[in-house]
């Protein structure tokens, strides 16, 4: 009896650690030509986490750039502003606000068109970089994360000359990843 007790107690262990994935991994990496910068998801968000991952995972991001610079307001990468990418987009996701998670500074939002049901668009992506935060976007738009190394990186990429549409003058490529 005590062996079939302690197979079990083995076997929901092994299986418990499988269950949840995003869990496990709860950080990425976002590398530009000016540095690493690191960011912590959030459980609180999971399906825009996951959503997130799984394009890391899928180096989906990796073909496109940091395409639009806002000093004191955000650097934005991934798919571009274009209705190739909204509309019918595979990726949109329903929100999940939580009133604890804030636009503070570093936060890691999803970007989105002005569609009335809020629904994030996984394939692009934000970092705040106004140092207030930027309290207006609460409950409009996704964060799903936060920075938590490379404000340096953030700092140096918000800086950077841009054109009238805010694009920057040289392209900004990003490598993201799952930090394992």
């Amino acid at each position: 009896m005590n062996k079939v007790l302690l197979i079990c107690i083995v076997v929901l262990g092994i299986t418990s650690c499988y269950l949840d994935d995003s869990k496990e991994h709860s950080n990425v990496r976002i590398n530009t030509p000016y540095g690493e910068m690191q960011f912590k998801l959030y459980d609180e968000t999971p399906n825009h986490k996951a959503m997130f991952l799984q394009l890391a995972r899928d180096k989906h991001f990796n073909q496109f750039t940091i395409n639009r610079v806002i000093k004191d307001f955000v650097i934005q990468g991934g798919c571009p502003d274009s209705t190739m990418y909204f509309e019918n987009s595979p990726y949109l996701l329903e929100p999940e606000f939580s009133d604890s998670i804030k636009h503070k500074y570093g936060a890691l939002g999803m970007g989105r068109d002005n569609n009335p049901e809020k629904l994030s668009n996984g394939c692009q992506f934000y970092v705040v970089t106004n140092e207030n935060g930027l309290p207006r976007l609460d409950g409009e738009y996704m964060i799903f994360g936060e920075l938590v190394e490379g404000f340096d990186v953030l700092e140096t990429i918000e800086k950077v000359a841009t054109d009238s549409t805010d694009t920057p003058l040289e392209d900004i490529s990003l490598g993201v990843s799952i930090a394992e």
